[in-house]
């Protein structure tokens, strides 16, 4: 198992980033959460296999219709083993 921690910047609040990284999640079969933070950015923990954690990396690099990345900073992290993928409160 692999687990990352994700913080993405640019335009990516407001656009529903979120929101659709719970379905593209939910989707590939990964657990964590992602939530906004107070700075505009957007924070995220993903869990999973490679292949699944590496999937959600890429759709994160680019983010829904309307967001504009600029960037995407990874670290790798201990698994926790949790279930589920949730939306956090903003931070």
């Amino acid at each position: 198992m692999r687990r990352v921690h994700v913080t993405v910047t640019g335009e990516v609040q407001g656009v529903g980033y979120r929101y659709t990284m719970r379905i593209v999640a939910r989707e590939a079969g990964v657990a964590g959460w992602v939530r906004n933070r107070r700075d505009g950015s957007v924070e995220a923990e993903i869990e999973g296999s490679a292949t699944q954690v590496d999937e959600v990396l890429a759709w994160m690099a680019e983010g829904p219709p309307g967001a504009r990345v600029e960037s995407a900073a990874v670290a790798e992290i201990t698994a926790r083993g949790e279930p589920g993928f949730d939306v956090l409160p903003t931070r």
